[in-house]
Formats: structure tokens, C-alpha cells, sequence
């Protein structure tokens, strides 16, 4: 099993939204390098749900991956901000996975927390700038964020 920390504004579409919904397409991403993580996933392989863009932004949950190498249909249509008009259904650019909610932790993992416990080559999401929204996790990094997930802060 791998792990992967995928990110997610929680206005757009949260921890919580995935716990009422039990699976979603993780639909959207427009980054070469994101895209290349989602296509290396398998059933079975675990990611972090990472909420950006909040206050405090940090790790919210967890999520397995349910099906891969799905087709984004979010390229296709054009009001949707995922848009590529220069893709097409007889050759897409952009795939995806579907996740299932597995946990929302009892107390989010933020950013700081992260910072003062990974270094950048141990965790991704660390490094300033960073802005990749798909990254993969490290076994043993993944297994201390879990332990991370059930101490005290």
C-alpha cells in the first residue's frame, strides 16, 4: 500500500463533505505533476486529506483509493472551471481516481504541527511554496502522521 496526501479547500469540498457523501471523484486537477501521482495510485492505497486554503490550513482525514485511472469528465464540459478545450473523449489529458472517507481525525493536523515535525524531504506539503495539490507520503512519514492523529497536540 502507498500513501498520498491529496489537498482540498474545505469551501469547495471538505473532510466533512466527504464523510456524508462515503466516496467522490477527486476531480479537477490541472497540474502535470499531480496528475502523474493520481495515474501511479492503486486500489487499495491510502492519502492524507489535506485542507488548504483554511485557517489553520493541516490534515483533516483519511481516504482510500477506490478506482483508478478514471477519466476527469470535469475536462470535457465547458462551464465547469476544470475545463480543457484541448482535450477530448477519444484522447483525455487529464485522469483521475475515486476515494472513500475512511476517518476524519479528532483533531486537525495543522500546518505548523507539520512544520515542526517533518522536514521538507520527509514531507512535501512542508516546504514553502509548495503548491502541488497531489504528492505522495513516505510509509514511515505516513505512519507518524497517524500516530500524529490520535495524540495530543
Amino acid at each position: 500500500m502507498n500513501y498520498w496526501l491529496m489537498k482540498s479547500e474545505p469551501s469547495v469540498y471538505s473532510i466533512w463533505d466527504l464523510q456524508r457523501e462515503g466516496q467522490t471523484l477527486w476531480d479537477g486537477v490541472r497540474n502535470y505533476q499531480a496528475r502523474n501521482y493520481l495515474k501511479a495510485m492503486q486500489v487499495g492505497d491510502r492519502a492524507f486529506f489535506y485542507h488548504s486554503n483554511a485557517n489553520p490550513p493541516g490534515i483533516a482525514g483519511l481516504m482510500e483509493i477506490r478506482e483508478t485511472q478514471v477519466v476527469d469528465p470535469s475536462q470535457f464540459d465547458p462551464t465547469s472551471p476544470y475545463y480543457d478545450p484541448k482535450s477530448t473523449p477519444a484522447a483525455p489529458r487529464w485522469h483521475t481516481v475515486r476515494v472513500e472517507f475512511v476517518a476524519a481525525f479528532e483533531r486537525l493536523i495543522p500546518l505548523a504541527e507539520l512544520r515542526a515535525t517533518f522536514t521538507p524531504a520527509e514531507l512535501e506539503v512542508v516546504r514553502r511554496g509548495t503548491r502541488l495539490s497531489v504528492m505522495p507520503v513516505p510509509p514511515a512519514v505516513a505512519e507518524r502522521l497517524l500516530a500524529l492523529a490520535t495524540s495530543s497536540p
